[in-house]
């Protein structure tokens, strides 16, 4: 341990908290270690409009599929409430909390006022701004779980974690009040995500979960006489993608209780590949051999997947000046969707391919995604065309199959994996 947080006492397990807007991304939590998940359903959450969100009717999915695999359930109703609103949201916490999910995550104080009256618990979002003390112990009240501030130093949350047990704060269900930050993905330029921009320039509010990512585009700078600078090499409004890995044990050290990885929008090889990173770098710092060798490693495997390059966040004192230098992801990997599955051979482990787009050849890199199936990758070792050996596969709509390690359904996706 080292820095100014490091003499605390760590956390027995830090619960890992994945993003998912799919199902595919769901399995890929799973495959991953994550303790639990936070998803959002319907128009009512913070990535409305940038991610496949469930509905209602998959609620009752989702909490099985937690339950058999141990995972916890959170539901994202974190927008803004407008009275036309109301009966939706009824609708959605009811229904939430006959189904089994473990809590939702709110900041509308009606929405946190009706999951009490049902008696689904609330975790408080970032969107609440929560910075201090007093403004934990006041939400405590009616959360479990308070997920503080983006914009705060590893200092301040350990005094707020050491506060909250000095003082006894607790919760509904009689524990203590649980904190939670985030660790690692997209940051944006507003407080904890409270921005108007899309809304002045679009009439579509990041505060309905409409954001038109104002702040990811290059801009122009102009005078008053019209003269013109473009502003070059930096995405001046878009702060590259938060990443804890590499001083995680500090972060353990200030007591939190989950580390949050933000992403919904995102594919289930990002789910997979940063709940899996997170949750062995947590594993390591525990059994005491966490180390520059495999920060290393989890840093080029978090390359590989999307991310706009990466900054410490406030956590170590820095002021917002990280700007990316690209427009879009700068992961290291690119995923081409080749082609879909048909049928998985189970007696001698090989999957049946229809090409889609591209080609493939022996030697590739794929990756196979699914609703069921989650994520997984694997080598091209043989690929057979009407029960022919072949080098390789180019003609759209060819149907192929080739050996596979897990089983294939025709739910799934095949991309081909390359080095960018």
């Amino acid at each position: 341990m080292n820095g100014a947080t490091g003499h605390m006492q760590l956390p027995n397990r830090v619960e890992i908290l994945a993003p998912a807007g799919s199902f595919e991304s769901l399995r890929a939590a799973v495959q991953a270690g994550a303790d639990a998940v936070y998803f959002g359903v319907e128009q009512l959450n913070m990535r409305a409009r940038s991610s496949n969100n469930f509905t209602v009717a998959d609620l009752k999915k989702i909490a099985v599929i937690g339950r058999k695999n141990s995972l916890k359930t959170y539901l994202t109703l974190n927008t803004i409430v407008y009275n036309h609103d109301l009966a939706l949201m009824k609708s959605i916490v009811r229904t939430a909390k006959e189904c089994g999910i473990n809590a939702v995550i709110a900041m509308d104080h009606a929405v946190i006022g009706y999951a009490a009256e049902v008696g689904l618990p609330v975790h408080l979002s970032t969107q609440a701004n929560v910075t201090n003390i007093e403004a934990v112990k006041f939400y405590a009240r009616f959360a479990d779980l308070i997920v503080l501030s983006r914009e705060l130093t590893l200092s301040q949350v350990a005094e707020i974690c050491r506060q909250v047990a000095e003082q006894d704060v607790r919760g509904p269900s009689g524990d203590l009040v649980r904190i939670e930050v985030f660790a690692h993905g997209a940051l944006c330029m507003a407080v904890s995500g409270k921005c108007y921009l899309s809304l002045h320039t679009h009439n579509a509010s990041a505060n309905r979960g409409a954001c038109k990512q104002n702040c990811r585009r290059a801009y122009t700078v102009r005078d008053d006489e019209g003269n013109e600078l473009k502003i070059d090499n930096e995405f001046i409004m878009s702060p590259k993608d938060l990443c804890t890995i590499g001083f995680l044990d500090r972060v353990l050290a200030t007591g939190v209780s989950v580390l949050k990885i933000e992403g919904r929008s995102k594919g289930p090889d990002y789910v997979y590949e940063t709940a899996a990173c997170y949750r062995e770098a947590a594993e390591s710092i525990h059994d005491g051999s966490y180390g520059p060798e495999k920060v290393g490693a989890w840093m080029q495997r978090l390359e590989k997947v999307y991310n706009r390059g990466f900054w410490d966040g406030y956590y170590l004192g820095c002021e917002l000046g990280e700007w990316t230098d690209a427009p879009g992801s700068k992961a290291t990997e690119r995923k081409t969707f080749i082609g879909l599955g048909l049928n998985y051979l189970g007696k001698i482990k090989v999957g049946e391919f229809k090409l889609q787009a591209g080609s493939l050849k022996v030697g590739d890199e794929v990756m196979v995604a699914g609703p069921t199936t989650g994520v997984a990758r694997m080598r091209v070792t043989e690929l057979r065309l009407d029960d022919s050996p072949v080098e390789a596969v180019e003609r759209r709509g060819a149907c192929f199959s080739m050996p596979s390690p897990v089983k294939i359904r025709s739910s799934d996706k095949l991309f081909k994996i390359e080095p960018v």
